[in-house]
């Protein structure tokens, strides 16, 4: 009996044994480049048993299951399923990064974001944690300089005041995204960086489209799109805190916090950051805020809502007029080099540090996004946003016995701006060498104006931008499928002037309102961001000028797109009509018996364009495209004139025509892209200042033709190199005319520029950079690149080609640059980790010129450097720059 109860037993826990058993699998998931990822998913499929991976991407997961299929995901990355059978070691899970998969971090799928082997269109895609690794205290834009045929630069560096150029083209003509929605300023074009600071630290990924792009909205991508990809609300669960330290006082601190989707299908997000530093040129403090909060709510499966906001209040001094090269010469320590960093605007008032040129703005923008499935096969997807800026930048206005304040006896043997000196003449003290002593007005009062005594302005440029883009998206079947949308905006753009610091004086009196003129102005304003967007204007006392520019766009767009496992082929429509108003409230009204506001004048425009891509094999693929755009001009061609609303009566469309083709490879080890263009611009506007007079110039017409390469390889699973080059041939094509007028707008003659054949300039038309990514011991890497800039040219100065004879553009000298970084990683855990990082930026401290504003060659007797005449005016890219940083996961 005894014996018989034992076996019971032992049957009994054999039983158990297997009843209770559990499966366990482990790995490591990996990216392309056999580096960690932290925070993927796994789950067995048909279960809610998941984990996920931790700071080393390793992954231990128990399940019941003795056999079954595991799912392993990261967000910007094809998901991979793996077969179990048992205790499974899976060892290194390699997931292959997808552009498709970028529409995981886009709120809506109202951004069109380039797909690998796929979309024909020539991309490059930077991920969130390059940008976090590598951005230290570099602008976004910079980034992309690792990218073919991108030539970023920090212009004056001023915090923010970065520019970037795709194919020869400025921002003006590279259309920028945030999320799908579009940010060029619809009145001029232009994409101030320092209104989106803090850009960097909700961003996601970022892909620059060389050429026409993928984007069916009717934008002005004649060089390239850059699609910026923010935070949603819905990130995994977690948080972060970080700071960093630079040269130059540069600090930084930020912290973020992600619920993650909570079982109830809300999710939230919420970051905020703080950023100063006293710049690299001297006289360049910046100070600063960035704040992003998102709110999601799932509220079935078909339909999803999310309202987010991010805006970044800043304020940073500027070096605004590029001096010449024999001034940073002058007032170099260094004899007969030039000290890059001197600026001209800066000085000390009453012992702290005070410049003409500071900027100031806030621009937050707000969306709700609205997700709707229909069906498997239909979807329609909606965002509707909204943008309120408010800011400006301030300058000198004035002059002192007649001269204006960059004359030499406004400055010391130094070259600072002698504020003190200035305010004590505004006051009716005695400066001997600015000339004679002020006199008071009857009432023993000081008085400035417009042309006597110095005031710093602000030049304030606000705005308020509402818009909605909609796109309805239907699969006919497996292969064929269409899109179909409407893209609406409004836009109102406030320009007009204050007086922000009287600088020793008494008041001040401005005489240029026509209707109210000779007012005493009263009231003076500083020169801070507001936080508050919705501040009113009508009532600040206002001098100089005063004007409103309203722009409408009525959009719509259509797609017609085919894949297969071999060929993907699209067909992208758009029209536009867009609308220019103009009013002026201080030239016109009631003391000339004229309408303040225009007319709205309608300009149609639209494009149409279609690429193929074909996949030859698993590893190699091939594309063209082509597509052309009837672009409207900017609001400055539609009214030429500052001081009334004539509408210009050469007003054309411009005319850009593209061509592109371009082949892949892809492999285990290596990836290599070849891409050739041809892109027409035809009809630009242009005006140009000369002698007493100002004309407009239409009819301009460039030709950009080029070739492009990058390669990334992998020898090993420590090792990634990654190359790219880029050849550009931009040019001229033909001379263009004009009429010229002075500023009584009398005619005075025609005017021509003579372009033909000249080189476009402000961008390197020859790029190269060699980089190496090192993990030299686990949790340390370490990465060096090189890159190399030529063929840049100086920016066109118009003057200068008004001469038949003239010499051409002027050549400016190649120039090659180091950066390096190293990384080290810290885990508590397997939910918490530290990362320390180092970046060291043109490691060589090499001199160099990144861009001029002038065209002067040397003729024999002229002061020279490095053989550019040094009368030009020009910047100099910075010096060696690095920060450290520390940045803790939870």
């Amino acid at each position: 009996m005894r014996n018989f109860k034992n076996v019971l037993v032992v049957a009994f826990l054999l039983a158990g044994t297997t009843l209770f058993a559990q499966t366990k699998l482990t790995g490591k998931v990996v990216d392309e480049y056999n580096q960690a990822l932290p925070g993927a998913d796994v789950i067995v499929k048909g279960t809610t048993t998941g984990t996920s991976t931790d700071f080393d991407g390793n992954f231990t997961l128990e399940t019941s299951d003795k056999a079954g299929t595991i799912s392993v995901s990261f967000m910007g990355y094809n998901t991979k399923s793996l077969s179990f059978s048992g205790t499974t070691k899976f060892g290194s899970v390699q997931l292959e990064p997808s552009a498709e998969s970028l529409s995981e971090v886009v709120i809506v799928g109202v951004a069109d974001i380039a797909k690998d082997r796929e979309t024909p269109v020539a991309s490059s895609t930077i991920k969130a944690t390059e940008i976090v690794e590598k951005l230290g205290s570099q602008e976004l834009p910079e980034l992309l300089n690792s990218t073919p045929s991108v030539y970023a630069t920090k212009q004056g560096g001023g915090y923010g005041d970065a520019r970037i150029n795709i194919r020869g083209f400025d921002q003006r003509n590279t259309a920028v995204m945030i999320n799908g929605m579009p940010v060029n300023d619809m009145e001029n074009g232009w994409v101030y960086w320092s209104n989106w600071a803090g850009l960097s630290d909700v961003t996601s990924a970022m892909q620059v489209q060389r050429g026409l792009g993928s984007s069916k909205l009717a934008i002005s991508s004649v060089g390239g799109t850059i699609n910026v990809l923010t935070r949603t609300a819905d990130q995994r669960e977690g948080g972060s805190f970080s700071a960093a330290y630079g040269n130059d006082n540069f600090l930084k601190v930020t912290g973020s916090y992600s619920t993650g989707k909570m079982d109830n299908g809300l999710s939230a997000s919420v970051l905020l950051s703080q950023f100063q530093g006293d710049g690299y040129a001297y006289g360049t403090k910046f100070k600063g805020n960035t704040y992003f909060v998102g709110f999601g709510y799932e509220i079935n499966d078909k339909h999803s809502v999310m309202f987010t906001a991010t805006g970044a209040p800043q304020w940073h001094h500027q070096r605004y007029y590029a001096p010449s090269l024999g001034t940073y010469i002058q007032y170099s320590d260094v004899n007969g080099e030039p000290d890059t960093r001197y600026n001209g605007d800066w000085g000390y008032y009453k012992g702290e540090e005070f410049t003409w040129r500071q900027n100031f703005y806030h621009k937050p923008v707000s969306s709700i996004n609205w997700d709707w499935k229909f069906n498997d096969a239909s979807n329609l997807s909606t965002v509707v946003y909204a943008s309120w800026g408010r800011g400006g930048g301030t300058g000198p206005i004035g002059k002192i016995n007649g001269a204006r304040d960059y004359y030499g006896q406004f400055k010391d043997e130094n070259g600072l701006v002698r504020f003190d000196d200035i305010a004590a003449w505004n006051a009716g003290q005695s400066v001997p060498d600015f000339g004679s002593d002020r006199s008071p007005n009857s009432d023993g009062e000081f008085i400035n104006d417009r042309y006597n005594g110095f005031t710093r302005r602000a030049s304030m440029n606000s705005h308020d931008w509402y818009g909605v883009i909609s796109n309805f998206h239907h699969d006919i079947n497996d292969n064929l499928g269409y899109d179909f949308g409407i893209d609406l905006r409004t836009y109102k753009g406030m320009h007009y002037r204050i007086v922000n610091d009287l600088l020793g004086a008494d008041g001040y009196t401005d005489n240029r309102d026509r209707n109210n003129p000779n007012r005493d102005i009263t009231e003076y304003y500083e020169a801070l961001p507001s936080w508050n967007p919705f501040v009113n204007i009508k009532d600040q006392q206002k001098i100089e000028y005063y004007n409103d520019g309203g722009v409408n766009w009525l959009g719509s767009f259509g797609q017609l797109e085919y894949k297969n496992e071999t060929v993907s082929a699209f067909l992208q429509f758009g029209v536009s009509r867009q609308g220019f108003q103009r009013t002026d409230y201080f030239n016109l009204g009631t003391w000339n018996d004229t309408e303040q506001t225009s007319p709205w004048e309608n300009l149609w425009g639209g494009n149409v364009k279609g690429g193929v891509n074909m996949n030859l094999s698993e590893r190699h693929n091939v594309f063209v495209n082509m597509g052309y755009y009837s672009k409207q001009p900017l609001f400055r061609a539609v009214y030429p004139n500052y001081t009334n609303n004539d509408i210009n009566e050469g007003l054309t469309n411009e005319k850009i025509l593209g061509f592109e083709l371009g082949y892949g490879y892809r492999s285990e080890r290596a990836t290599f892209n070849l891409n050739l263009y041809r892109t027409s611009w035809a009809d630009r506007y242009l005006q140009v200042r000369s002698g007493a007079g100002t004309a407009s110039i239409d009819g301009i017409t460039e030709l950009h033709m080029g070739v492009e390469a990058d390669v990334t390889y992998r020898p090993n699973d420590v090792l990634k190199f990654k190359a790219m080059t880029s050849l550009g041939n931009w040019s001229y094509s033909g001379d263009s005319s004009g009429k010229l007028y002075d500023d009584n707008n009398d005619f005075l003659g025609d005017y021509t520029l003579y372009l033909d054949n000249v080189k476009v300039g402000d961008a390197a038309q020859f790029t190269a950079r060699l980089g190496m990514d090192w993990n030299v011991f686990k949790n340390f890497t370490f990465d060096v690149n090189q890159s190399f800039a030529d063929k840049l040219y100086a920016a066109i100065d118009a003057e200068d080609f008004s001469n038949p004879n003239h010499q051409g553009s002027l050549r400016l000298p190649a120039y090659s640059l180091t950066n390096a970084g190293m990384s080290y990683k810290f885990h508590f855990g397997d939910k918490m980790g530290l990362k320390l990082r180092l970046n060291v930026n043109n490691v060589a401290d090499q001199v160099y010129i990144s861009e001029s504003d002038t065209n002067k060659f040397a003729n024999p007797g002229d002061a020279t450097w490095n053989g550019i005449n040094t009368n030009n005016r020009v910047w100099f890219g910075f010096g060696r720059t690095w920060n450290v940083s520390a940045k803790f996961n939870f």
